[in-house]
């Protein structure tokens, strides 16, 4: 498939209206519009490969941590009903309440995510004291999702591969390196794009979740009792038997709800309605009869433990069933890759990550992106888990925390978006959030738990993924208040030109500057060195708003500032990649006086940053600054500028 190159070559420049690209187009119509139902089922069945791959393959792995993991319980009948219980019930209430029912009306204009939700927040006003927290929070929900993206692929596909041992135990030797050439080549296609793959997600997904329910249900018939888990008495008599165990337990039932995020997180891909249908008509009843079906399974025949989910599979159709799993579980990791590659987009739009190299793989579909540095990352990272800890098992023991934080960190911005942006009764909101934060706390508490056994991974790249984070925003900000400290008002400059008449050579100079207002330091240290000016001078800055997409209409803002000089201010949306070459050609469209591509030249800054300053920032986030700065994407290439047109002004500064 042919890439959208956003930050490559750029679009060849014209003065008629520009083809509308990936990097600024509209979004598409919202799918939960009234498209019709055959509209709606085909976005329902698209929704089952990119938004429940996760956890749809939960079942791979989620009970036989119970029952055969580091800190299983006996398999005793009340063990296994208890356990089912917590399955169903953190199923109904975590995911069909939860997210289904409220956290999915919690959207900024058809976009979910932790961004989303952030951006949700009123500004100012009553939440002005503790704005600065929850912005906090939301930085730490995002960076453990970076952590679960690590491990989403990795525990996946071993725990499908691991299927073979089932099957022969010749197999073990095979285990790492298939599941290492799975990842391996999973990573390699990402920059064709998923679009080709992506058709046949979905139908591939509803055969995984009609196989898993139907060997479920089969196995049901067998032992009707395993019914009585839809109680949640089997759950409270877990607990009052098993103690603190069953509370380490709690931390393995988690993984049955891994995946759940991203109902939230995809809903800007389909629409809460689609995400709703599958996930009650299709995915939960299928889920519920596979968890239930493995607990018959485990009653009937307890030698299963090692792996129930295999354990069930008739055995003329274990291997197939082990080809369809792994489909599956690349599926998953699919949908995790992607999301992990949207979340990056958004956090360079909001500020608190350095440009990366955004490549679009699609003409056709604004969120289909391909991010190399991310993409190299995550391979090796992937790979180097699997080594690392080897079995599923072991793997199972650094999952968990990621999603349980990032789970609690969603029910708090959630109340405070219902209760100050939506202005709901104090009542209404802290009933539901109580109970979604008395489930949310108690998984973590669970997880943290297994700090020891591997959940140091999560917190460790959650941890490195904040601090860069918190560093790139408080960098840039002090970097900010350094140039506004020494920059002077634009009036007085243009004041300056109108007394000194400077000599005005032909062509456009267009001057980045990330304030709308004031002098740009490259336009000053330009006129201080050279002594002229451009005919027409134009003053740009790219906005990020706190919604995913602009309307069109309101991309642009030009203002005559005088002298020939003009200020053009314009907005992308967090889901939006800025490209600046079609801005000109639109603000020229627009009535703006300059010259063709061919007479136009781009003025850029380039900082050398020097770690002597007061700014306020501790020493070693000075100097990590700085590392990231120097190693960020030239604006040249984030922003689509021809690198043929560019002159870039290198100034030193003090932070």
């Amino acid at each position: 498939m042919p890439e959208t190159q956003t930050d490559q070559t750029p679009a060849p420049l014209s003065d008629a209206n520009p083809p509308v690209g990936a990097s600024d187009a509209a979004p598409e119509p919202s799918p939960s519009g009234n498209g019709g139902l055959s509209r709606g089922l085909g976005l329902a069945l698209g929704a089952l490969g990119i938004v429940y791959g996760d956890i749809g393959t939960s079942p791979l792995y989620a009970l036989k941590e119970c029952f055969h993991g580091l800190h299983a319980v006996p398999l005793y009948r009340h063990n296994v009903l208890g356990v089912l219980s917590l399955v169903f019930w953190s199923l109904t209430v975590v995911v069909t309440i939860k997210y289904v029912l409220f956290i999915l009306r919690a959207d900024n204009k058809g976009e979910g995510g932790i961004f989303a939700l952030l951006e949700l927040l009123p500004k100012g006003g009553s939440l002005a004291r503790v704005t600065p927290v929850l912005t906090f929070l939301g930085l730490c929900g995002a960076a453990l999702l970076y952590g679960d993206g690590v491990i989403t692929p990795a525990i996946s596909v071993l725990s499908a591969v691991e299927g073979l041992n089932t099957a022969t135990d010749a197999a073990a030797p095979f285990v790492l390196p298939i599941t290492c050439g799975v990842l391996f080549a999973l990573f390699a296609v990402q920059r064709h794009g998923t679009a080709g793959i992506g058709r046949v997600f979905g139908p591939v997904m509803l055969i995984w979740f009609t196989v898993i329910g139907a060997i479920g249900l089969m196995h049901i018939f067998e032992d009707l009792s395993v019914l009585q888990a839809i109680s949640p008495v089997p759950a409270v008599r877990f607990f009052m038997e098993n103690h603190l165990h069953g509370m380490i337990v709690l931390g393995a039932v988690v993984l049955c709800i891994t995946g759940g995020e991203a109902l939230y997180a995809d809903m800007g891909h389909f629409g809460a309605g689609p995400i709703r249908l599958s996930w009650l008509t299709l995915v939960f009843p299928a889920l519920i009869l596979n968890y239930f079906g493995q607990g018959a399974g485990l009653l009937a025949r307890p030698e299963i433990a090692a792996n129930p989910f295999y354990g069930i599979v008739p055995r003329q159709a274990l291997y197939p069933m082990v080809a369809l799993a792994t489909m599956a579980t690349v599926i998953a990791s699919q949908a995790m890759i992607s999301g992990v590659f949207s979340l990056t987009r958004q956090a360079i739009q909001l500020g608190v990550c350095p440009r990366l190299r955004i490549i679009h793989t699609s003409s056709d579909f604004e969120g289909q992106l391909y991010i190399p540095e991310i993409n190299f990352a995550l391979m090796w990272a992937c790979i180097g888990l699997v080594f690392i800890f080897k079995e599923s098992g072991r793997l199972a023991a650094a999952y968990g925390i990621a999603v349980t934080a990032t789970m609690g960190i969603t029910s708090i911005l959630y109340f405070f978006v219902a209760r100050y942006s939506w202005k709901k009764p104090l009542w209404k909101v802290i009933v539901p959030v109580a109970v979604f934060l008395a489930f949310d706390l108690s998984y973590f508490s669970a997880n943290l738990l297994k700090i020891l056994d591997g959940g140091w991974f999560t917190v460790l790249i959650a941890a490195m993924a904040v601090a860069a984070m918190a560093t790139w925003r408080d960098g840039r900000k002090a970097l900010h208040g350094r140039f506004m400290a020494v920059s002077i008002p634009l009036a007085d400059f243009l004041a300056e030109v109108a007394v000194k008449q400077p000599y005005r050579v032909p062509g456009t100079a267009v001057f980045m500057s990330v304030s709308p207002t004031g002098t740009p330091l490259t336009i000053l240290h330009s006129f201080k060195h050279t002594k002229v000016l451009h005919e027409h001078v134009v003053i740009l800055t790219v906005t990020s708003a706190d919604t995913p997409y602009v309307d069109p209409g309101e991309r642009l803002t030009i203002s005559d500032l005088g002298q020939g000089f003009n200020r053009v201010v314009a907005r992308y949306g967090f889901m939006e990649t800025p490209n600046v070459p079609r801005i000109m050609v639109r603000a020229r469209a627009a009535g703006l006086v300059s010259d063709g591509p061919s007479d136009t030249t781009f003025f850029l800054g380039r900082e050398t940053l020097l770690t002597t300053g007061r700014s306020g920032l501790a020493s070693w986030r000075k100097k990590l600054f700085a590392v990231m700065s120097q190693n960020a994407r030239p604006a040249t290439t984030y922003f689509g500028i021809p690198p043929g047109r560019v002159v870039e002004l290198g100034v030193q500064v003090e932070l």
